[in-house]
């Protein structure tokens, strides 16, 4: 599994490169640069992910067995969601996908549904109201739209 970590790390540093320079393909914001714009957290995710993947490439793990088990379905269900966090973020708005995504998680890790999916409900509305009013960056309403401000 060291040589496969390497590689993996390899690769995900290619991913890293091709997703910040994605990122800087971003047109300029209306009105100007500003110092927190589409460009910010992309760049910032694509720097973690080359450190991440430098660690992976210097100290990768011993050799362990991939988990076909429950963890494996358990890992293949996350990735699943995921996807479909991606494809239905837009359509259903932000806080809608989040609160079902993170519902799902938390559901799957253990947590009682209900208490799974108000902490995906509350995690939505928070988050959203920070990139909106705190970093005032828009993410989309979706089936919510009908509450937009102005």
């Amino acid at each position: 599994m060291t040589f496969n970590d390497r590689i993996f790390g390899v690769l995900l540093i290619v991913l890293a490169v091709a997703y910040g320079w994605g990122a800087t393909q971003f047109p300029e914001p209306f009105g100007g640069a500003e110092s927190v714009g589409p460009d910010t957290f992309p760049l910032i995710l694509a720097v973690v992910l080359v450190l991440s993947s430098l660690y992976l490439i210097v100290r990768p793990d011993p050799d362990n067995a991939w988990p076909w088990s429950r963890t494996g379905i358990e890992l293949i269900i996350a990735v699943v969601v995921l996807i479909l966090y991606a494809m239905f973020l837009q359509p259903l708005g932000f806080i809608i996908s989040t609160a079902l995504v993170v519902g799902t998680l938390c559901w799957r890790m253990g947590a009682r549904p209900v208490n799974a999916y108000v902490t995906g409900a509350i995690s939505g509305v928070v988050v959203y109201l920070v990139f909106s009013f705190a970093l005032d960056l828009a993410l989309p309403l979706g089936l919510l739209s009908f509450l937009e401000v102005g």
